[in-house]
């Protein structure tokens, strides 16, 4: 399964060079035709199925140990109820029962994450039971010695139990034990991708637990989730920024470093729209000598962070050698966790996360020189 997973992280990073391209020749398009254009809504509905393969890409990075986690102490009850909140205002067909437990222990997990998980099988109990039915959803706190953590390799102690259970149509055992198992889906063609369970699988053991069902046909399924108790206290979610409305445009010059041509293409394409001048390097070394010949003028380097060779990571330490107030944009198709975090607390300016759009790439650009400038 580890291995695997190593494959998917790759296959969803090559993926989002592959949307990267199509989100921004659309953004393009859509710079310049108006609402009223016949093409306009058709644009926008390519924007979506970007986004759907972006969703995609997400539950394969899951998957993968190559995209580490945003940890931070969460009350799951909290978490559950907004998650199963979202999910109940479709799905009026579904009658949702709760039960949490008011002493529950925290967790140290990635929020994010974790919605992925209660979504994809609350996602599963709803196409288990086409006709209605009800979801049971528990909370508890429990103890486990040496012999339940042994098949995870955790430590004895305290810990915290989700139950997830339906009354659907349930599976037969063979089913049963491959329901984890990548690509795998009893669904008609159309109907699932066979990656949402082995996402959710992949997160929970990241997260140092352990994930298991119960089902027989006809007489519904059981998830259980068993996560490690956290010794702090559940922080407070903070808000969500507002959406800035007018695209941002600027006059600076940009060193655009991607090894993919692609990428390096349509990213031109997009910033010269934007009003920056653009310069282009297909590789780290290449990076490093544009930069070292003219350092004068970029203003701001737009780093991948994935490429043969000279990565991201190197090559950003290398351009701090040159120049020790260098602006760089980390990019990549893998998330702001991991590696990313680490070249960001090493001086980097910023992340952003392929497929982007031309208004996401624009505001952090302006936050990115703004602040330099002031």
């Amino acid at each position: 399964m580890e291995a695997v997973g190593t494959l998917a992280g790759g296959i969803a990073h090559d993926f989002n060079n592959l949307l990267m391209g199509i989100q921004g020749y659309t953004s393009i398009m859509l710079m310049k035709v108006g609402e009223d254009h016949p093409f306009y809504a058709k644009l926008r509905s390519i924007e979506k199925y970007v986004q759907s393969g972006a969703e995609l890409t997400r539950q394969l990075l899951g998957f993968s140990r190559k995209d580490d986690f945003d940890v931070a102490p969460v009350q799951l009850n909290d978490l559950i109820r907004d998650t199963v909140g979202m999910f109940g205002r479709t799905k009026k067909e579904i009658r949702i029962h709760e039960d949490y437990a008011g002493d529950l222990r925290p967790v140290a997990v990635d929020r994010g994450q974790m919605e992925q998980v209660l979504m994809n099988l609350f996602v599963n109990a709803w196409q288990a039971m086409p006709e209605g039915g009800d979801l049971y959803l528990e909370t508890r706190n429990v103890e486990l010695d040496r012999t339940a953590v042994r098949p995870i390799g955790g430590k004895p102690g305290h810990y915290v139990k989700v139950i997830v259970r339906d009354t659907g149509t349930g599976m037969e055992e063979k089913v049963r034990r491959r329901i984890f198992e990548p690509f795998f889906t009893t669904k008609k063609k159309g109907g699932g991708t066979g990656l949402g369970l082995a996402s959710a699988y992949g997160i929970i053991r990241n997260h140092g637990g352990i994930i298991d069902v119960q089902s027989r046909p006809r007489r519904g399924t059981q998830f259980e989730i068993l996560l490690p108790a956290a010794a702090t206290a559940a922080l407070a979610q903070a808000p969500e920024p507002a959406e800035v409305r007018r695209i941002l445009e600027g006059p600076e010059t940009i060193l655009l470093v991607d090894d993919e041509e692609m990428v390096t293409e349509v990213g031109s394409e997009i910033l010269k729209e934007l009003g920056y001048e653009v310069l282009v390097a297909r590789s780290g070394k290449e990076a490093l000598e544009a930069y070292a010949r003219d350092r004068d003028r970029i203003d701001l380097v737009i780093l991948d962070m994935i490429m043969p060779g000279m990565g991201g990571a190197e090559t950003f330490t290398a351009l701090q050698e040159i120049d020790p107030r260098v602006c760089v944009l980390l990019s990549s198709g893998y998330s702001e966790d991991g590696q990313a975090r680490r070249i960001l607390e090493q001086g980097c300016r910023g992340f952003i996360q392929k497929p982007f759009n031309v208004r996401t790439l624009a505001e952090k650009m302006r936050e990115i020189l703004d602040g330099q400038a002031a």
